[in-house]
């Protein structure tokens, strides 16, 4: 591709590199100049403009962008995904189902790493995203860049990214209490809120004694396709209550503790084909924490190691709890654990 000033006779099909307002009308650009527009470029005294001209093997920013676009994704409804149209070098791709993005980094480094003008940018991996949001952005960032560096980028990037839908209808959330008092419904609304925005719903409440028997008999009765529990002390021991009320019922505790802040407090487990979910306290907020990174991937059916909650420690710290002071001092208690 050639760039720089160009002469009016010399312009036409010529892209305008900037936009131009004329005594008539405003020229944009990425205009492709027409004879009308030389014309009316030479009557309101311009001699020359700066344009970009494409030469023989160079592809223009649109279809360049649309050609990277369907090579990313060459099945749409199986990725989940939606591409928009092309216009100023740039197509977005769409999530469309609620779910969580799961993408291949190593591919997508690999297009970038091609030609500084063809990029894609794009959301975290494993990041929550709703029906309709924007999960990516490929820019073709000059006027026209060479159809062999367009198809390099291509080539092995096929299904670098794709939505996982939720594969989960509904979940029980078990709560605790340690007094005779019946929780706040503080936890349980968070908690439905977050599932109804991954197209979930809550059966009916269950409040049982925070003890080991009366909690693994209300585990073992769980309508949920997911169980979580929330309880009213913390979990702070992978012996503590709530994952021994789970194995009692006959299920696995696969992790205890995570280091997100706040979430630390949490478990990951089974029983059966049902994940288990033991919620930080934390949960109780609608705030982002560690728990909600877990719980959208195993709605989203995202098989979940103890390595993989262990790598979420990197980027990890979501906020600093108000009540903590930063640094803690020698001595001072331990406030705002979950």
């Amino acid at each position: 591709m050639k760039f720089g000033p160009v002469p009016l006779d010399q312009a036409e099909g010529a892209i305008l590199a900037h936009s131009l307002h004329l005594e008539t009308r405003k020229i944009a650009k990425g205009t492709a100049l027409a004879a009308e527009d030389l014309r009316d470029l030479a009557a309101s005294g311009f001699s020359e403009v700066t344009a970009a001209r494409l030469e023989s093997g160079d592809m223009h920013e649109d279809a360049a962008a649309q050609a990277l676009a369907h090579a990313i994704v060459p099945d749409p409804s199986a990725q989940g995904l939606r591409i928009s149209g092309a216009g100023a070098g740039r197509v977005n791709l769409y999530a469309e189902t609620c779910g969580v993005v799961e993408l291949d980094r190593a591919q997508l480094e690999a297009v970038n790493a091609v030609d500084p003008m063809i990029t894609i940018a794009t959301v975290p991996a494993y990041h929550r995203v709703d029906a309709g949001g924007m999960i990516a952005t490929i820019k073709i960032i000059a006027y026209g860049v060479p159809e062999a560096h367009l198809m390099q980028a291509a080539r092995n990037a096929g299904g670098a990214l794709r939505v996982r839908a939720p594969v989960y209808k509904t979940a029980t959330l078990i709560e605790t209490r340690v007094t005779g008092d019946t929780p706040s419904e503080k936890g349980r609304a968070a908690m439905a809120g977050r599932l109804d925005r991954m197209g979930m719903e809550l059966t009916d409440r269950v409040v049982v004694p925070h003890r080991e028997a009366e909690l693994s008999a209300a585990i073992g009765d769980a309508p949920g396709e997911v169980i979580l529990i929330l309880t009213g002390s913390a979990t702070s021991d992978p012996l503590d209550v709530a994952p021994q009320a789970l194995r009692l019922a006959g299920g696995t505790v696969t992790r205890f503790g995570m280091p997100v802040d706040p979430g630390n407090l949490l478990f990951l487990g089974a029983l059966g084909e049902k994940p288990v979910i033991g919620l930080p306290g934390c949960a109780r907020s609608p705030a982002l924490n560690g728990a909600d990174w877990v719980l959208e991937r195993v709605i989203c059916g995202v098989a979940l190691r103890g390595a993989d909650i262990a790598a979420m420690g990197v980027g990890g710290l979501l906020k600093e709890i108000p009540t903590r002071p930063m640094p803690r001092r020698a001595g001072q208690d331990d406030a705002g654990r979950g």
